[in-house]
């Protein structure tokens, strides 16, 4: 029964070795998805070829947290997997075999149900983020709460081609915050990023936009092209825009009144 107790303290380590590099890494601005994904796949030593994975290898934190997650792996797994053959090799009959394997299965299912806990997972998350923040250099900041990506807004990116409604057009020409739209950023072809760009920046075809605001219209913007179907739907995402302004004015009036009354 030793080895079976060594194999699941190894596999619950394992656990909590992925889940503190997982909340590292969102930490450093990775979507939350994006770095249990980057994190289990350096865990597993499985590599995908991806945008998120040059910007992991790109970005100077976020890379020493996936050499010490693939460091710590040989040792981990090969600890596991060792543990769990001496289990059984040490049976001296099929009664041994069967209570180990009854062992083994019971704990699996409670490790699981342990993994798949919402308060676990929040608990851990809070304890693994203050842990972080506390004892290490990592660059502590969640752009997602920043922001504040909930409520239908998010930071996209609109690939942009000839045909397109943005292309070769000044960012004051285009007037996108008339749309609730902010663009953060444009990556041209050739891996040349601007930052903050200003008004009179043009945007090109072939370049990226990373733009924040509204899931939908972002969505929008990325099928507008440049024909009267395209200036339409500028038209109607501008009246769009103004509508869902005066709705917010009007809520928050309401709830400065309903605070004055109470």
């Amino acid at each position: 029964m030793i080895a079976v107790a060594t194999f699941f303290v190894v596999l619950i380590l394992s656990l909590i070795i992925v889940r503190v590099a997982s909340v590292a890494l969102s930490l450093t601005g990775l979507s939350r998805e994006a770095a249990r994904f980057q994190a289990r796949s350096a865990w597993t030593g499985t590599g995908f070829t991806t945008a998120e994975s040059e910007s992991v290898v790109g970005h100077p934190v976020r890379r020493r947290i996936v050499s010490v997650l693939m460091v710590l792996r040989g040792a981990g797994l090969v600890t596991a997997a060792s543990a769990l053959m001496l289990s059984f090799a040490g049976a001296r009959n099929s009664a041994a075999d069967l209570e180990r394997f009854a062992v083994l299965l019971v704990g699996l299912a409670l490790i699981w149900l342990v993994s798949m806990s919402r308060w676990v997972d929040r608990w851990l998350t809070r304890a693994i983020r203050w842990w972080i923040g506390r004892y290490t250099d990592v660059d502590v900041r969640d752009f997602g709460s920043i922001m504040h990506l909930a409520g239908g807004y998010d930071i996209a990116e609109v690939h942009v081609s000839e045909d397109d409604w943005l292309a070769g057009r000044t960012l004051e020409d285009l007037r996108l915050p008339e749309e609730g739209l902010m663009v953060l950023g444009i990556q041209s072809a050739d891996g040349e990023y601007h930052g903050a760009p200003r008004g009179r920046t043009e945007v090109e075809p072939g370049q990226t936009v990373i733009m924040y605001g509204r899931g939908d219209r972002i969505a929008s913007l990325d099928q507008r092209r440049k024909d009267l179907a395209g200036e339409a739907d500028r038209r109607s995402a501008m009246v769009a825009q103004h509508e869902q302004e005066a709705e917010d004015a009007r809520r928050l009036e309401q709830e400065r009144a309903e605070e004055g009354e109470q």
